[in-house]
C-alpha cells in the first residue's frame, strides 16, 4: 500500500503563533466583534439572573404566602418574561452579526488566497496538484471560519457563564459553592487527558482520510485506465483496505468521546447529588431556604454546559490550525518570478526576439536547454522543430518569462524581459497551445476572457478572420451557444478555431503556435492553416510543429536536439544540409507514405 505524504496534518493541537496570524483577521472588524462580546456579556447576565429570579419567587413568594404574593409573583413573572425576550434577542442579534462577521472574514482571506494563487509562477502548479489548492480556498476557509464563529467568540461567553456562575454562588451561600468546587479538580484532570487522547485520535483520522482523497482522487482520473485493462475488483479491494484503516481511526475517535461525555455526565451529577445531600439536609433542617437550593441546582447545570461543549470546540479549534497551517504555507511561499523595483517600459513592441547563450533548467542543473541562442526580425515566421524534449516548448515558457532562466538574456526589441512587469510582457505575446482550454460560459466569453474593452463586434470580426464563424453561426444560440466546462462539447478543430480568434481579438504583437494543427481532422486543417496564415501577417511568430510540412514556408526554421540549437535555415537549406531536420523530413515522409498505402 502507498505512503501518501501526510500534507494534511498539523503537528500542534495549538500554535499561539498561528493563532495570532489568524487573529490578524478579526481586527479590521473589531466594532462587530466588540458588539458581540458586549452582547454575550449581556446575555450570560439575563442568563444568570433567571435562577436567582425563580430563587426569590420560591423564597419569598411561595413558601411564605401573604397579602403581596399574588402581585410579587406578577411581578416577578414579568420580569422574567422581560429578560427573556431580552436575551432572545439579544441572542438573534449576536448570533447574526458574528456569522456576518465571519463571512466577512473568510470572504477578504479567500479571496487573499486566490490572488497570491493567481501570481504564482507555473513552476508552483507543476508541484501542486489542483485539488489541493482548491481545498485550500473552500474546504480550509470554511474549517477556519467554523473557529471563528463558534469558538474564539464563544470563549468570552463560556468565561463570563462559568466567572458569573461561580460568583453568584459564592454570594448566595459559600458552603455549597465551595461543594460544587470541590468536583472542579476531577474535571480538569479528564479534561487535560481528553486533549491529549484526543489529539492523537484526530490526527490519526486526518493520516487515513488524506490516503482516501488521495486515493480517490488518482483512481476516479485514471478510471478509463482501470476499465480497460478489467482492474475493477483489485482496486476496489485496495479501497476497502484503506477504507477500514479510515473507519478503525473515526472508531477510536468515537471511543474518546464517548468516554468524556459519560465520564462529564457522572461528574455532573456527582456535584449535584452533593449539593442536594449537603443543601437538602440544610433545608430540611430550616438553616438553607428551598430557593437558594433550587438556585444552585440551576447554576451547576449551567456550569458544566460549556464543559460539554468542549469537546465539540477542542475539535474545531484543531480542525482550524490544521486548516490555518495549510493556509498560511501556502500565502508563505514567494513567487520564484517577480516584477523588477523599477521596470522599464515595454509600450509598443516592434517584435524583435532574441535569444543569448540561454541555459535553463527545471531541476537544479538537469539542463533542457544548453547555451541556446538565435534571433527573430520582426514580423519573421520562426519554426522551432526536433523529438520530444528537444527543448522546443521551454523556449515558448521562457519567452512568456513562465519560468526563469539560470543563464543568459532573453530580449525583446532589445530589452531584458527580466527589466519589465509582467503583465506588460504578456500582453504583448499571444499563445495558442495544442490542448486548447475553454472555461464556461458561452462562445463570446472565451474569446473577451472578460476583457471589456473587446466589443461584441470585433469578436465577430475576430472569428470571421480565423474562419471560426463557419462553425458558431451554425450553433442555436450562436455566439451565446453555452460552453461546458474545457469545451466537452466543442471538437478540437472548433477549439482550436477559438483560441486563434481569442489571440486575434488581443492582437499581440508575437504569436506563439505550439503545435495548433495537431490531431485536427483533414477539413478543419485546411480552415486552420488558412487562420494561420492570416494570423502571421504582421507580427512576429514562432511555432513548434511536429508535422512539418506545416512549416515549410517559414522565414526560419531552428532545429532542437538535446538542449542544443543544431541547424538553423529554411526549409530548402536544411533539406540541403541532410542533416537532422532531413532525417526528420524523410522519416515522415515516409510514414505518410506507409499510411496512404494502408488506406
Amino acid at each position: 500500500m502507498p505512503d501518501y505524504v501526510d500534507e494534511e496534518i498539523s503537528r500542534k493541537s495549538y500554535d499561539p503563533q498561528i493563532m495570532r496570524r489568524l487573529l490578524r483577521y478579526m481586527i479590521p472588524y473589531w466594532a462587530p466583534i466588540l458588539s458581540c462580546i458586549v452582547l454575550l456579556f449581556l446575555i450570560t447576565v439575563g442568563n444568570l439572573l433567571t435562577p436567582y429570579l425563580m430563587k426569590l419567587a420560591i423564597d419569598n413568594y411561595l413558601f411564605k404566602i401573604t397579602a403581596q404574593s399574588v402581585s410579587g409573583i406578577t411581578r416577578i413573572s414579568i420580569i422574567y418574561l422581560i429578560i427573556t425576550v431580552a436575551t432572545g434577542i439579544m441572542n438573534y442579534i449576536q448570533i447574526y452579526v458574528l456569522q456576518y462577521t465571519g463571512q466577512r472574514i473568510i470572504y477578504g482571506m479567500r479571496e487573499e488566497i486566490f490572488s497570491h494563487i493567481e501570481n504564482m509562477p507555473l513552476g508552483f502548479f507543476d508541484k501542486n496538484p489542483v485539488g489541493r489548492l482548491v481545498t485550500r480556498v473552500t474546504n480550509d476557509t470554511d474549517t477556519i471560519n467554523e473557529m471563528y464563529t463558534s469558538v474564539v467568540v464563544n470563549l468570552f461567553r463560556d468565561a463570563f457563564m462559568l466567572i458569573g456562575i461561580a460568583v453568584a454562588m459564592l454570594l448566595l451561600n459559600y458552603k455549597l459553592a465551595l461543594v460544587a468546587i470541590a468536583f472542579l479538580p476531577i474535571v480538569i484532570i479528564l479534561t487535560i487527558l481528553y486533549r491529549k487522547w484526543a489529539t492523537e485520535a484526530y490526527r490519526l483520522v486526518r493520516v487515513k482520510l488524506a490516503r482516501i482523497n488521495a486515493f480517490l482522487s488518482e483512481h476516479i482520473m485514471g478510471m478509463r485506465l482501470i476499465q480497460i485493462f478489467h482492474r475493477e475488483r483489485p482496486k476496489q479491494q485496495e479501497f476497502e483496505a484503506i477504507d477500514e484503516e479510515y473507519y478503525d481511526a473515526n472508531m477510536k475517535q468515537i471511543k474518546v468521546f464517548a468516554v468524556f461525555r459519560p465520564a462529564m455526565d457522572v461528574i455532573y451529577s456527582l456535584t449535584l447529588a452533593a449539593i442536594l445531600w449537603v443543601g437538602g439536609g440544610d433545608v430540611i433542617r430550616n438553616v438553607l431556604e428551598f430557593g437558594v437550593l433550587y438556585a444552585f441546582v440551576n447554576y451547576t447545570m449551567q456550569f458544566f454546559q460549556p464543559i460539554y461543549e468542549m469537546a465539540e470546540k477542542y475539535d474545531i479549534l484543531q480542525a482550524a490550525m490544521a486548516a490555518a497551517e495549510r493556509i498560511f504555507m501556502l500565502l508563505d511561499q514567494k513567487s520564484a518570478i517577480e516584477d523588477p523595483p523599477e521596470p522599464l517600459a515595454l509600450d509598443h513592441v516592434k517584435g524583435e526576439v532574441e535569444f543569448k547563450n540561454v541555459w535553463f533548467a527545471y531541476n537544479d542543473e538537469d539542463w533542457v536547454l544548453k547555451d541556446v541562442s538565435f534571433h527573430i526580425e520582426p514580423g519573421q515566421t520562426v519554426a522551432l522543430v526536433g523529438h520530444t524534449g528537444a527543448g522546443k516548448t521551454s523556449i515558448i515558457n521562457l519567452l512568456s518569462r513562465f519560468y526563469d532562466i539560470q543563464e543568459g538574456q532573453i530580449l525583446i526589441d532589445g530589452i531584458d524581459i527580466r527589466d519589465v512587469r509582467q503583465a506588460d510582457l504578456r500582453r504583448h505575446i499571444g499563445v495558442v497551445l495544442q490542448d486548447v482550454f475553454l472555461f464556461t460560459g458561452d462562445i463570446k466569453s472565451n474569446i473577451r476572457l472578460n476583457e471589456e474593452g473587446i466589443s461584441e463586434q470585433k469578436i465577430k470580426e475576430v472569428a470571421s478572420y480565423v474562419n471560426a464563424d463557419r462553425f458558431i453561426e451554425k450553433l442555436p444560440k450562436k455566439y451565446d451557444e453555452p460552453v461546458m466546462e474545457r469545451g466537452a462539447t466543442l471538437s478540437a478543430g472548433q477549439r482550436q478555431l477559438l483560441a486563434f480568434a481569442r489571440a486575434l481579438a488581443f492582437d499581440p504583437e508575437i504569436l506563439v503556435l505550439d503545435e495548433a494543427t495537431a490531431n485536427i481532422d483533414t477539413e478543419t486543417e485546411a480552415l486552420i492553416q488558412d487562420a494561420l496564415e492570416k494570423l502571421s501577417r504582421g507580427r512576429t511568430t514562432i511555432v513548434i510543429a511536429h508535422r512539418l510540412s506545416t512549416i515549410q514556408h517559414a522565414d526560419k526554421i531552428i532545429v532542437l536536439h538535446k538542449g542544443h540549437i543544431r541547424e538553423e535555415g529554411t526549409h530548402q537549406q536544411l533539406l540541403a544540409k541532410r542533416g537532422i531536420y532531413y532525417a526528420l523530413y524523410q522519416l515522415q515522409y515516409k510514414n505518410m507514405e506507409a499510411k496512404a498505402a494502408a488506406e
